[in-house]
């Protein structure tokens, strides 16, 4: 069973604030999410800032904005409130010490207080060194020292971190979600640190005390965590007891294209594609990572991306909507193994999106587009209206851009090399007549009544309007692209039209 009836389930994403947000991370989010939404649970958000060396000023405020971006807000958090806060780690210091204490006086853990010279000295002489029950009777520790001197480097206030005490050969197993039963023997893990020398916890201990506090009944996290879990499973059992844990699901990772290894930024800017999930500016290097929003995906095509990234709903259906991938959510249509990310497939994502959206809705979204490209909007009834003659052929928003901006100002590039090797006099007459009609209204606005015209010209001239209709895209757009001429010249305007035509004219005469 995913959830019992009789428990409320509550869920939680606990990033670190140093820097963009991975999809991976959203998608972690996203999983989170739906699986809380699904049961009528809370979808928490926690930041773990108890490293303050790798504290990023801005992070957590891009983690917020991305999450309202992609419509995934929490119930709980830093910024919303709750019951179970403060939701930054870092605000709740004082309760995590005393959590060490108790499992150094069970025996669970231990004062270490080697220097940063001691642990390099030992890594010099040990390769592939690791602080276990191999060597730490050779350390600095209240297990190899004396009572009388720990009490002494105690009582003097020498630096110390607490470790947790790993058992030797025990085994431990737990039963993940998606994985099934998994089984780790302790001599294989070393003696990780649970606390700080700055009072502050690492994740191994904070995850467990906050994920008790605040009731967590499922923690959904990746599955380069694996390796973890035996420490906090110890941490859980010997503070908490195993009954108090949450149901654990470990997401598979998400690749490289070519599946070989997990997805990085590196690949992203080595390949050309996005993945962050919004814009992120380095505030130590001033490097601005371009995201997903700003590349020109709409936010639903971004969740509904991300979703497929390791899971489907048993059928061939791809295209879900947030409420619909709620429905349909479950853990066991999680995949085990990886999945490769395909940018040319989150693209059509996008593009399937575009054209099933609202085109008030899409003209919002695209409108700052327009203001970076320089491109005035006089009226935005007169946009939405281009949107819905456009969007077809968009895969991102910033498509917009070039599938229409002739509607708004007339090309300065036209590609006349591509009318040149067909052109004749007879063409020239026939759109000097078009050019004439146009500028005298002797036609209205109207693209039927326009096609008809035009049609009716050609044949009075001798001339198959299928020869014409290329030319005639150029003359108005620029090149080979965009709707139907006709719906071109009906929302331009034929005096606009008129003037393209022999701005055209005028260069193809130079020829």
């Amino acid at each position: 069973m995913e959830n019992s009836a009789d428990q409320k389930v509550r869920v939680r994403f606990a990033p670190s604030p140093t820097g963009g947000l991975h999809l991976g991370g959203v998608r972690t989010v996203l999983f989170n999410y739906l699986f809380a939404k699904k049961y009528n649970g809370q979808f928490i958000l926690r930041i773990e800032d108890t490293d303050q060396s790798r504290f990023v000023p801005g992070a957590e405020q891009y983690i917020l904005d991305t999450l309202a971006w992609c419509g995934l807000t929490p119930d709980e958090s830093p910024i919303h409130g709750g019951a179970y806060g403060p939701y930054r780690q870092s605000e709740r210091k004082p309760m995590y010490k005393q959590y060490a204490s108790q499992l150094i006086e069970q025996g669970n853990a231990y004062y270490a207080f080697d220097t940063s010279e001691d642990l390099d000295a030992k890594r010099k002489e040990i390769p592939n060194f690791q602080y276990n029950r191999a060597t730490r009777m050779s350390m600095k520790n209240s297990l190899s020292l004396p009572a009388s001197e720990v009490t002494r480097l105690l009582n003097e206030n020498t630096p110390y971190v607490v470790r947790i005490n790993m058992p030797d050969s025990e085994e431990l197993v737990f039963e993940d979600l998606i994985r099934g039963e998994v089984k780790f023997d302790t001599s294989m893990v070393d003696d990780k640190v649970l606390l700080k020398a700055d009072g502050m916890p690492t994740y191994h201990l904070a995850v467990v005390v906050d994920d008790f506090l605040m009731k967590i009944t499922h923690a959904f996290r990746g599955e380069e965590w694996l390796p973890s879990a035996p420490v906090h499973i110890l941490v859980w059992k010997n503070l908490f007891g195993l009954d108090q844990m949450p149901k654990w699901a470990h997401l598979p990772l998400i690749l490289k294209p070519d599946g070989n290894g997990k997805l990085s930024k590196r690949d992203g800017d080595r390949l050309g594609f996005p993945v962050f999930a919004m814009d992120w500016t380095d505030p130590n290097t001033n490097e601005t990572t371009i995201g997903f929003k700003e590349r020109g995906f709409l936010p639903e095509a971004f969740v509904n991306l991300l979703a497929m990234l390791g899971w489907n709903d048993g059928t061939d259906q791809e295209i879900f909507s947030l409420p619909t991938l709620i429905e349909k959510f479950t853990l066991d249509r999680v995949h085990k193994g990886g999945a490769k990310f395909d940018y040319e497939k989150a693209k059509w994502f996008n593009q399937e999106w575009i054209k099933q959206s609202d085109n008030a809705y899409l003209a919002n979204l695209v409108a700052p587009y327009f203001e970076t490209a320089k491109i005035e909007i006089h009226e935005p009834s007169y946009l939405v209206k281009v949107i819905g003659l456009v969007k077809e052929r968009c895969q991102l928003l910033t498509d917009f851009i070039p599938q229409s901006a002739f509607f708004f100002t007339a090309p300065t590039e036209v590609d006349t090399a591509s009318i040149l090797p067909k052109w004749d006099p007879a063409k020239a007459a026939f759109f000097t007549s078009i050019m004439d009609a146009y500028v005298n209204e002797a036609v209205t606005n109207d693209a039927t009544e326009l096609e008809t015209h035009f049609k009716a010209l050609a044949a009075e001239q001798g001339l198959k309007p299928g020869d014409l209709m290329l030319p005639f895209r150029i003359m108005l757009v620029g090149g080979k692209f965009g709707p139907g001429v006709f719906d071109i010249v009906a929302n331009i305007e034929t005096k606009d039209a008129a003037k393209r035509i022999q701005y055209c004219l005028d260069l193809l005469s130079k020829n």
